[in-house]
């Protein structure tokens, strides 16, 4: 078996990833009394040099073409000669290789899809944001006589319907939401769909026998199965109730422990997997979880903490299509089931066990991390699975381990462009493991250490995030909340703290990437060693508590750079944003290349991670390949949702 995976990743290594299909992703905002910025996406499968007219459309008239020459430069247009007395829409035509221009909604590799329209009239307000309101779930009483309301948490995105836009699966905590270490009863968690538009689609129950947590619920939101429609997976239990109605197992079933320090906790009763159908939410197939429980204390105490660790992810283990990992536990024993969705069934590909004896599985036990990363690390054009501070490769085997043990935060991504492939920064927890590599700085093949540092006060450091902020410094800088900011060879950036340990964006019109933290854009200006404000909400906030975290950040739609998406404090709505700063830089949709797209799929895993791209991205860079991508197979696909 393991001899056919290698070369079924052999045969598939060089072939073109199966991507999703996107449409133009055209989004305009008012910026002034008669201006209105307009971007939208270059599409993976189009040449980088693509030329592109804008057209508005008024209510009362017929498209007008607002561009003098065909813009080459970016993906953006300001026009300023707006009409808001009445409905402005706009329509971005590509133009072909042969000079002619295709038409409206057409790109150069699928001639059906429909543009986006966005249209804006003296009603529209000149605010860069989407609003889309919420069904806030009604709330309940637990067992133990607390009351809980809920708040909207985190989210991903996936095109539900398969019409080449977007829809968002958003999830619902309940406010007595629990950690695992902690005792006591939680809501229920519950998954929602909604169109960009506004428009509600489904809602998922994942019942009383999952505990709602940050650990517990890790959502995927992909085309598993190359038909055009995302799919949602899962681990469900009895009680589970899916986007129609239906009961998944014993509708009666309550496992949770009424007595005892393991109050609340579910540490009995049967676990499953399902995949849901993304246009309605059904459930489409459902088994039993990989791993099972079995022995509590295997997982490294005896009291339900960290057997119910859980991290998911979406993997290109044959290079060429999707697959579905689904891991649980990384404080002691690790175990990653891979699994295919593929013409209504779903298969397991591979299991891989610290603890089932194979030789060496040993070291990878207590390496994993409260997050995890994809991408291919070894050149083979499959992927690996990042799992804290150790790897596993395509084939389900242990690639590398660094030893170092248990850490909150990770990064991978091309961070030093003059050397050989990438590098992962990671921080970690307990200075008996990690030494002298408390911030850690290493390659991602190898697992060796570039650099690390540590210091006699440190220990759970907690935080650390990577980025190009400084044009000073080639590559990525690194922090934490100990410590300085680090070029990628290790060099002293600057020794100011920066409070911003969360999240990262690129939303200016440079290549350096702005710092995203609660509510909040900002920069680094380098030169005065300060932080300096770029956009806020007063009236959004952050969720995952300390962890301080939006909704999602990706790129949504428009050009390459990054929507954020906040919810309001009264958790009415959604806001998504966008930026309207000119940009001179021209890219694919970061959405096309492979590891940032499987970013957004696990940004929600665990302690939520900001994506990054499988090349460097930033000051001093060399232009990315074309991504090798196709948005459908040439052999026939058997469909598995209704269209």
């Amino acid at each position: 078996m393991t001899a056919l995976l290698v070369a079924l990743c052999q045969a598939n290594a060089m072939q073109p990833s199966l991507m999703e299909n996107l449409d133009r992703g055209v989004v305009a905002v008012r910026t002034g009394k008669k201006s209105v910025y307009v971007s939208w996406r270059l599409l993976g499968t189009e040449p980088r040099e693509t030329a592109f007219n804008v057209y508005r459309i008024t209510s009362s008239g017929a498209p007008v073409k607002i561009n003098s020459e065909p813009i080459v430069q970016g993906t953006i247009f300001t026009d300023t000669k707006a009409d808001f007395s009445k409905q402005n829409i706009y329509v971005v035509r590509a133009i072909g290789a042969d000079s002619n221009e295709l038409p409206a909604g057409d790109t150069l590799s699928d001639k059906k899809r429909k543009t986006v329209l966005n249209t804006l009239s003296a009603n529209c307000p000149a605010l860069p944001y989407l609003s889309i309101p919420l069904r806030i779930p009604k709330g309940g009483t637990a067992p133990d006589g607390i009351a809980y309301t809920y708040e909207a948490c985190e989210a991903s995105v996936g095109d539900l319907d398969g019409d080449g836009e977007y829809e968002i699966v958003l999830k619902w905590k309940p406010t007595n939401w629990k950690d695992n270490a902690h005792t006591g009863y939680s809501g229920n968690t519950y998954l929602d769909a909604y169109k960009i538009n506004g428009q509600f689609l489904w809602r998922i129950d994942l019942g009383k026998n999952i505990r709602s947590g940050s650990h517990y619920t890790q959502f995927m939101v992909y085309d598993l199965d190359g038909d055009g429609i995302a799919e949602i997976a899962c681990k469900t239990a009895d009680g589970t109730v899916d986007g129609v109605g239906k009961v998944i197992g014993d509708a009666d079933a309550d496992y949770r422990t009424i007595t005892g320090k393991p109050m609340g906790k579910i540490l009995d009763g049967p676990e499953y997997l399902t995949i849901f159908n993304g246009r309605t939410g059904a459930a489409m197939a459902t088994v039993d979880y990989v791993p099972a429980r079995g022995k509590i204390s295997d997982w490294g105490d005896d009291y339900g903490n960290r057997v119910d660790r859980f991290l998911a992810c979406i993997a290109y283990l044959d290079g060429q299509r999707p697959s579905l990992v689904m891991c649980r536990g990384y404080y002691a024993r690790s175990v990653l089931a891979a699994w295919d969705w593929r013409n209504g069934k779903l298969t397991q590909r591979w299991v891989f066990d610290s603890a089932d004896g194979t030789l060496g599985n040993d070291k990878y036990a207590g390496q994993g991390a409260h997050s995890l990363s994809v991408g291919d690390v070894d050149g083979d054009g499959c992927d690996e699975i990042t799992y804290g501070a150790c790897a596993i490769d395509h084939d389900g085997k242990g690639l590398y381990s660094t030893g170092l043990g248990h850490g909150d935060a990770l990064h991978m991504s091309v961070m030093d462009p003059t050397r050989e492939g990438q590098q992962i920064f990671m921080v970690h927890e307990k200075k008996k493991a990690y030494g002298n590599a408390g911030i850690e700085f290493r390659d991602a093949r190898t697992g060796k250490l570039i650099f690390g540092y540590t210091d006699k006060e440190w220990d759970d450091i907690g935080r650390g995030v990577a980025g190009d902020i400084d044009p000073r410094y080639k590559g990525y800088e690194v922090w934490a909340p100990v410590g300085n900011i680090y070029s990628c060879k290790g060099e002293n950036v600057s020794k100011t703290k920066l409070k911003q340990l969360s999240f990262l964006a690129w939303w200016d019109g440079d290549l350096l990437r702005e710092l995203l933290d609660k509510v909040t854009i900002s920069k680094w200006n380098w030169k005065l060693e300060k932080i300096e404000t770029l956009l806020t909400d007063p009236e959004c906030e952050s969720g995952n508590g300390t962890k301080a975290t939006p909704v999602l950040s990706a790129d949504i739609f428009g050009d390459w750079r990054e929507e954020v998406i906040f919810k309001t404090k009264d958790n009415h709505e959604l806001r998504i944003y966008t930026t309207t700063i000119p940009t001179k830089h021209r890219f694919h949709t970061l959405m096309h290349d492979r590891q940032y797209r499987e970013a957004i799929a696990w940004q929600n895993v665990g302690y939520n991670q900001p994506p990054h791209p499988s090349f460097y991205l930033g000051e001093g860079m060399t232009p990315p390949a074309q991504p090798n991508i196709v948005t459908t197979l040439k052999e026939p696909q058997t469909a598995t949702d209704t269209r």
